[in-house]
């Protein structure tokens, strides 16, 4: 618990400790009223710097969801940001951790080095026309941004920024480090960063994700980590009826490891999740396939855990090899450590949204958002008008979903902003949550979403204390709570071939749709959508 040390008595000492709640979280030891005042002058002047890039977030949000690019792909966007972060001042060092589109951008220097970070990937068949309330293709079954990633980036970039204004102008010391979330979506970027030391000499992070209000989080939050591995069985090729005796079946392999795993969940415990796909089935049904693939989601709540299961899974593919007489293989495409989120950090988040709020949302927009919540079954309660107070972590963490920002936040004090960009209640990675993307809904809840990153890096550049407080909890707390352990094997590396070939195969039509900033104010009106449109 972050303490508050007492300043002057009485009113005066009412007045600062109201102040300090909202300016900015952990308490400032011994902070007259003055340097309140100062930090509350700065924060306001790096929200005049977000105001003044309002058009500069709206065209980098919409560019980005023009690309709508998948898992190590992303091509055109780091291409994109790294420019506008070039001509700003920023020095680019690309092809981070033996990945093409990584990428980490740097300004100014000394301490405190504050490191903002959000993903940039895509989902297979999400391609979506932004902005009306129906099932509409701009490309029939490309990928798009229907996990809202074409944002954090504008949002951080934005933010950093104003920052650097306020920085330049003050001669304040600091560096800004901006990196991108490579392959979120396969959980297969950050363990490689990682481990290539890219977040060795930093003191904070402060990650972006989309949501549909204001949050943060600190401790273990509901989730698990995971290892994302492909097993591949090789066997022997033979015609499926003349003689099929000849042949040793790779996919019966496949269905054996599968039918193993599944009767084996009984004895697993109840948090861990596991799925799985079959990659490669064969070539055709009168030939035995000599090569079978399966590609298994492994998920569980510790590093303990998670290894544990991969050990199981390692053990019945290999049984599945001896039944078939065939030979297996596995490739790791990912990992993701459980997530453990910073105290300080979280706390200086929170106090800064509940300062700065939810946009005010026009009839136009609620009448959208719950035309889109109808079409896809949700409760139609339309835009949330608030933000999520901050809650400590529940005593038994549940199980649910991944984010290889947990790899991050074992290195160095890390915590997460939620910030009221898309619409609630949608089913999440499905081509509806794209729906709301490039609209005003998305411009406004970016730009709020920059207003309270600016401010927390103004609490971090002006309180050193919030710095240290973010040390101690992540020494002293969570490094306590568990062993971290990596999941990757030094042989592993990333796997970037991934979506190559689908890329490759839509990106020449999606091309046709990149939106073009010269000639259009938005997105929307580059496609002719009259913002809300309901029906055809």
């Amino acid at each position: 618990m972050v303490g508050m040390q007492a300043g002057k008595t009485g009113t005066l000492r009412g007045l600062a400790f109201a102040t300090l709640l909202l300016a900015g979280g952990a308490p400032m030891a011994q902070q007259g009223a003055t340097d309140i005042a100062r930090l509350e002058k700065l924060k306001s002047s790096v929200v005049e710097g977000v105001e003044s890039r309002r058009k500069l977030s709206q065209v980098m949000n919409d560019t980005v969801f023009s690309f709508g690019e998948l898992a190590y792909q992303e091509l055109e966007t780091s291409n994109y940001l790294t420019d506008v972060l070039e001509k700003n001042g920023f020095t680019i060092e690309r092809g981070i951790a033996g990945m093409p589109t990584a990428w980490v951008a740097r300004w100014g220097s000394g301490p405190p080095v504050i490191a903002l970070g959000s993903d940039i990937d895509c989902i297979p068949k999400a391609n979506q026309k932004p902005g009306v309330a129906y099932r509409e293709e701009l490309v029939e079954g490309a990928p798009g941004h229907g996990e809202g990633h074409n944002s954090g980036q504008a949002v951080n970039i934005v933010a950093a920024l104003a920052v650097k204004d306020l920085m330049e102008r003050d001669r304040l010391p600091g560096t800004l480090v901006l990196w991108p979330g490579v392959a979120e979506e396969l959980l297969a970027g950050k363990a490689y960063m990682v481990r290539a030391g890219l977040f060795k000499d930093i003191d904070v992070v402060l990650y972006t994700h989309v949501g549909d209000t204001f949050s943060t989080a600190w401790g273990q939050p509901t989730g698990t980590g995971l290892v994302s591995v492909e097993y591949t069985f090789h066997g022997e090729a033979a015609h499926a009826a003349a003689r099929p005796w000849r042949g040793r079946n790779a996919l019966r392999a496949v269905e054996l490891m599968n039918i193993g795993w599944d009767l084996r969940r009984e004895q697993l415990r109840p948090q861990q999740r596991s799925h799985y796909v079959i990659t490669n089935g064969g070539d055709q049904p009168n030939v035995i396939p000599p090569v079978a693939s399966v590609w298994y989601f492994i998920r569980e709540m510790d590093f303990d855990n998670i290894k544990r299961n991969y050990e199981i899974a390692n053990k019945i593919a290999d049984a599945a090899a001896m039944m078939t007489d065939t030979t297996v293989t596995r490739k790791l495409v990912g990992t993701a450590a459980p997530r453990h989120f910073n105290r300080a950090l979280a706390e200086a988040l929170a106090a800064n949204f509940t300062k700065v709020g939810i946009p005010q949302w026009t009839e136009e927009e609620q009448t959208f958002a719950k035309a889109v919540q109808k079409l896809t079954s949700g409760d139609q309660v339309g835009l949330r008008t608030e933000p999520t107070p901050l809650a400590p972590p529940l005593a038994q963490p549940e199980s649910g979903g991944s984010d290889d920002i947990g790899d991050v936040s074992w290195v160095v004090p890390t915590a997460p902003l939620f910030y009221p960009s898309n619409i609630p209640n949608l089913p999440g990675h499905h081509w509806a949550n794209a729906m709301a993307m490039a609209t005003p809904i998305a411009h406004k809840g970016n730009l709020a979403g920059s207003k309270v990153m600016a401010m927390t890096m103004v609490d971090l550049l002006l309180r050193p204390e919030l710095v240290a407080a973010a040390k101690t909890y992540f020494n002293d707390v969570q490094l306590k709570s568990q062993r971290p352990q990596s999941l990757l094997a030094e042989t592993d590396q990333p796997q970037v071939q991934i979506n190559r070939d689908t890329m490759a195969r839509f990106r020449p039509e999606m091309r046709k749709f990149y939106y073009d900033a010269s000639k259009y104010d938005t997105y929307l009106d580059q496609l002719g959508v009259k913002f809300p449109q309901l029906m055809r």
